[in-house]
């Protein structure tokens, strides 16, 4: 049983809305994207480095906010339910709203300042790809047999996909998509560090790839009866050894080798833990459902 060295509760101003996203900009400014799936999209704000939060609504969306990037161009844009896309080019003072095709999106990426592309699905056999300008006006539309759960660009032409089941690369920036070789899970998150990808899964799955995704290497099998198990939902490695992974019932879990071995953390929160970032300072930050949001000292 492992332990932080603290544990701080920071007012969300919410104890309904799930929090699904945090991203940091600087060292100083930082959002959540979140809200009720069927009846509320909030955006968290931070301007002192994740210590304190204001919480805005956007009844104009009306629906939950699964994913949040940072485009080339520098603005902050989020996704949700129900083809829910909020933009805002001054740093979220204000946000403009465009309604894109009606789909539970949960991951957005930009291949260049005017092109993203939103990925989503609905109870693991039905999954789309939307291609948009920067406005949210969709361009082209996919549909697929299995749901897409994330995806993130690396580069203009280098990008990946995870989902139920399947994990996809592109190498010329979304036209195609070469599936991986790595099954065996409904895959939750990624965490990319150049040609390193560490990706979990709901079974409790930890995959790695060091060579951006020609080989991969399952670290932990969830299905493995012997080992506890775990409902994955977010993944964050600080460096080559240190990583965290998250989910279901506030399961916080660490490697300290990469990947190879977990050690659980002793429980603080029993809300699923959706997402988890780095604060400026050092400190990490986890969000999740019921409006739960904590400051940990590793």
């Amino acid at each position: 049983m492992l332990y932080f060295q603290s544990v701080q509760k920071i007012n969300s101003y919410t104890d309904t809305d799930r929090l699904n996203k945090i991203l940091f900009i600087d060292n100083n400014t930082g959002f959540i994207a979140g809200g009720e799936r069927f009846a509320d999209a909030v955006v968290l704000t931070t301007h002192d480095g994740g210590f304190t939060w204001q919480k805005t609504s956007f009844p104009v969306a009306g629906k939950g906010l699964y994913d949040m990037v940072v485009s080339p161009s520098g603005a902050i844009c989020a996704c949700g339910f129900d083809g829910k896309f909020l933009r805002s080019y001054d740093t979220g003072n204000t946000w403009l709203f465009t309604q894109m095709y009606y789909f539970a999106f949960s991951g957005i990426a930009f291949t260049d300042a005017a092109h993203a592309i939103a990925v989503g699905g609905v109870s693991f056999n039905e999954g789309t790809l939307q291609y948009l300008d920067s406005n949210g006006n969709v361009t082209r539309f996919d549909s697929l047999g299995y749901e897409l759960n994330k995806i993130t660009m690396t580069s203009a032409t280098t990008g990946y996909i995870c989902g139920y089941g399947a994990m996809q690369k592109t190498t010329d920036g979304g036209k195609t998509w070469a599936f991986q070789n790595v099954v065996g899970d409904n895959f939750m998150a990624m965490d990319i560090h150049g040609d390193e990808i560490w990706m979990c899964g709901y079974n409790g799955g930890i995959y790695y790839t060091s060579d951006g995704g020609t080989n991969w290497t399952r670290y932990r099998n969830g299905n493995d009866i012997i080992l506890p198990r775990y409902r994955l939902l977010c993944i964050l490695f600080t460096d080559d050894n240190s990583g965290w992974a998250a989910g279901e019932g506030g399961k916080v879990i660490h490697s300290a080798d990469g990947g190879r071995h977990w050690a659980e953390y002793k429980q603080f929160t029993t809300n699923a833990i959706r997402s988890i970032a780095r604060c400026p300072n050092g400190d990490l930050l986890m969000a999740g459902d019921g409006g739960a949001l904590y400051r940990l000292t590793p």
